[in-house]
């Protein structure tokens, strides 16, 4: 259910309800109202919380446990995707992306995601 899932991604990132409410330009009591089921967005502001959380709209609805499907073959988009999410050191680490192959490219993809997943499980246990 929205509730739930909402719940969980704006506690994922540790946000109150009010910084939420301020990133999605929204007030915080609307915030709690979907937090309790009390209220439902109307779908652009559904489809505004999916992209703010990265997460397909069916996910936040329950139809699907998959947070969101990468349908992305852009080599470069998908890079770019994962080293925005790392931040900034990430990205400065890595500035010649241009000459790099497709197959390094993926390489480095692969590389990102595994130091993503470490963090958010240093994250879970700290």
């Amino acid at each position: 259910m929205l509730k739930d899932k909402l719940k969980t991604l704006r506690n994922e990132k540790k946000l109150t309800q009010r910084e939420l409410a301020k990133l999605l330009n929204l007030s915080p009591s609307t915030i709690a109202m979907y937090e309790i089921g009390q209220r439902f967005p109307d779908p652009e502001t559904l489809q505004k919380i999916a992209d703010f959380f990265d997460v397909s709209v069916d996910y936040l609805l329950g139809r699907t446990d998959k947070r969101n499907i990468d349908t992305s073959n852009d080599v470069d988009e998908r890079l770019h995707k994962v080293m925005q999410e790392l931040g900034p050191d990430v990205l400065l680490a890595f500035y010649d992306l241009p000459n790099m192959t497709d197959e390094e490219k993926e390489n480095v993809i692969t590389l990102l995601e595994v130091i993503k997943a470490k963090r958010e499980k240093q994250k879970k246990k700290g």
